[in-house]
């Protein structure tokens, strides 16, 4: 006679059976924090790696990505990163406070063009910029997105340094900044960023400079007619990866990590691009107007300003980007 069937020794089977199949890897899942909102470029780069990265390891690495300083300042994400607590950041010259290297991220006329910053971040000098990183501050840049260019703004059309005649000048409270717009022939001053829009309206000031989203951001087009386009500092920045959570991952998913990191840094061009083009309509539909400036002789007056103020540790390579 054939014997019934019983639940209860088959449930009993199921289980050993399945107790005798290896676990499916784990999930886990990277803290990526940043300073942006949820609309900067930065923001959907960040969520993009995820799915990425996601999509390449079949969900084993997942990415929850914390804007608008959530998990932080960037230094405090920084630091976090070295003790294990953070996994990524988007961050640039702040690792100067571990590296003299990470100033070469942002030299005024340091990079003329696009394609010129590309070429030094991409090659010989990037590589060197990014193995100094890890080596003195344990985290990893795995892709880079362009910064838009700083350009001046003011009331007046400014073609050559030889306009500036002591413009009353807005610069972040940066050494290199105050020294290089002195010798440029500005009267720079210092002054916290919340405070440049009252101080302009309040004639305090006569100009300031900050890359286009900045300018459109802080409604500058309502007290500031003109946007000369100087270009002074063009920069880059990193997405990064803490070295403690890098040694943490098979070389299988190092893989997927850079692939991801690969494929984000050409989204995240894209997306710049477009947005540098759509914050100039913004500007010139509220009244701007565009100049065209001698970018070359702003340059060659910035000089010795720049190379004064430069970590010793870099001047030679300093020196290389003013002479290509």
């Amino acid at each position: 006679m054939m014997q019934r069937f019983k639940p209860f020794a088959a449930a009993t089977a199921l289980a050993l059976l399945v107790a005798a199949v290896p676990a499916l890897a784990q999930e886990r899942t990277l803290r990526l924090g940043h300073l942006a909102n949820e609309d900067n470029v930065w923001h959907l780069a960040s969520v993009y790696f995820g799915e990425q990265l996601s999509e390449l390891t079949d969900g084993r690495l997942a990415v929850d990505v914390f804007p608008n300083e959530s998990l932080g300042r960037e230094i405090d994400m920084i630091n976090g990163m070295q003790l294990g607590t953070v996994d990524m950041t988007i961050t640039g010259e702040s690792l100067q406070n571990w590296t003299p290297m990470a100033a070469l991220l942002a030299i005024p006329y340091g990079y003329q063009t696009l394609e010129e910053m590309d070429e030094i971040a991409s090659g010989e000098i990037g590589q060197e910029i990014e193995q100094s990183i890890i080596d003195n501050a344990q985290i990893r840049p795995i892709a880079y997105f362009a910064r838009g260019p700083r350009n001046l703004t003011a009331n007046r059309a400014i073609e050559s340094p030889d306009e500036l005649n002591g413009l009353r000048l807005r610069v972040p409270n940066v050494p290199l900044f105050v020294d290089t717009w002195q010798a440029l022939g500005a009267q720079p001053t210092p002054m916290a960023f919340g405070e440049v829009f009252t101080s302009l309206q309040a004639g305090t000031i006569d100009a300031q400079e900050n890359p286009l989203a900045l300018i459109r951001s802080a409604s500058f087009n309502e007290v500031q007619s003109h946007v000369n386009l100087t270009e002074h500092v063009r920069s880059w920045i990193y997405l990064t990866l803490s070295q403690v959570t890098w040694n943490s991952l098979s070389e299988e998913d190092q893989e997927a990590v850079m692939e991801a990191a690969r494929r984000t840094q050409e989204y995240e061009r894209e997306l710049f691009l477009a947005e540098e083009e759509e914050h100039r309509q913004f500007l010139e539909d509220a009244g701007m107007t565009f100049v065209e400036v001698d970018q070359a002789t702003f340059a060659e007056q910035s000089r010795d300003a720049v190379l004064a103020n430069v970590p010793e540790d870099i001047r030679d390579i300093v020196e290389s980007l003013f002479d290509r």
